[in-house]
């Protein structure tokens, strides 16, 4: 039995809109964004500010979160105008199914390079077991992750793991709790 293209893109819906990942050409982020957005497509890229000192000078610039990838919120209708974009490869798939991805997670990011936008980097190494977690006060209060690495006295590292990206923020210790542990009135 022949399968139409429209299973394969389950999750695109002809009127409402809904968050999904752009594979981009290496280094072209920025672009892609700005082309996508001349274009009339809600697009999102994050971006993490980076301050480097040189032997004159002091450089601050803007650079992706996670490489390769940009976030357009789409309809069926926008999704050719996506892909004909230049340097757009495709949009994440699972098999052959299109993924959503939800609010909750581009609000997630929103809030991480607004707030930790200097203390924040990607993770892609394997993890060493350890305590559950939870933010307590700031923007990211209510966030749950996996504690990874205390790096002194005030400051642990903490694994958020969402969109398929392990995310690794380096925090201060008072604004972290055990998960399940009763707040203390």
């Amino acid at each position: 039995m022949r399968t139409s293209i429209k299973e394969h893109i389950n999750d695109l819906d002809p009127f409402e809109k809904k968050w999904f990942a752009v594979y981009t050409k290496y280094k072209c982020e920025k672009y892609v964004v700005d082309h996508l957005v001349k274009k009339g497509v809600e697009a999102y890229l994050p971006l993490l500010k980076v301050t480097k000192q040189y032997t004159r000078k002091i450089k601050t610039y803007h650079t992706p979160l996670i490489n390769c990838y940009a976030f357009v919120k789409i309809t069926r209708d926008e999704y050719v105008k996506v892909l004909e974009t230049e340097y757009v490869f495709k949009l994440l798939k699972q098999r052959n199914d299109l993924l959503s991805i939800p609010e909750e997670e581009i609000i997630l990011l929103k809030k991480i390079v607004g707030e930790y936008a200097e203390d924040v980097s990607i993770y892609d190494g394997d993890l060493l077991p350890g305590q559950e977690v939870e933010v307590i006060s700031g923007s990211l209060t209510g966030l749950k992750g996996q504690l990874i690495s205390k790096k002194n006295k005030s400051e642990f590292l903490v694994e958020l793991d969402h969109i398929g990206v392990k995310l690794k923020i380096s925090i201060n210790s008072g604004l972290l709790r055990p998960v399940n542990q009763p707040v203390r009135a």
